[in-house]
């Protein structure tokens, strides 16, 4: 007689192995899209993914191979098409062979602009210490 496996919720089920599809909250768990599976949960769960246009309403929505999911991951919107399912929530390069990223690429926002054009707002302390210079100050 075999022991049940404890890890069968993580993994790939054998009811998902023999249908094709896995449920979208495991799978964007697999693929790394989210830290863990209950944020996974709570996005398909909120209306905020779309499995090839149609809201997910909850985490049990079945994904399956062509399938394109669109949801917001921070401030950017995710297009991904799904390729393969996987098993298991592996490393990085097995769970970027899960997808194809549609989304356009994403040009990174400076955090701060290094110019600040002169008189717009308190100046900095070089500013100050030139103004110091100007007036012998010292």
């Amino acid at each position: 007689m075999t022991e049940p496996d404890d890890d069968l919720d993580e993994g790939l089920s054998a009811a998902e192995a023999a249908s094709g599809r896995l449920r979208a909250d495991k799978w964007l768990w697999f693929a790394r899209f989210f830290k863990t599976r209950s944020l996974a949960a709570r996005l398909c769960n909120g209306g905020g993914l779309r499995i090839s246009g149609t809201v997910a309403t909850k985490a049990s929505a079945a994904v399956k191979p062509g399938d394109v999911l669109t949801f917001a991951q921070g401030r950017h919107i995710r297009v991904i098409k799904v390729r393969a399912l996987g098993t298991r929530r592996g490393p990085a390069p097995e769970a970027q062979a899960l997808y194809e990223d549609l989304s356009p690429p994403v040009k990174e926002e400076a955090i701060g602009d290094p110019y600040r054009p002169p008189g717009a707002g308190r100046p900095t302390k070089r500013e100050r210490r030139e103004l110091d210079r100007l007036q012998g100050e010292e």
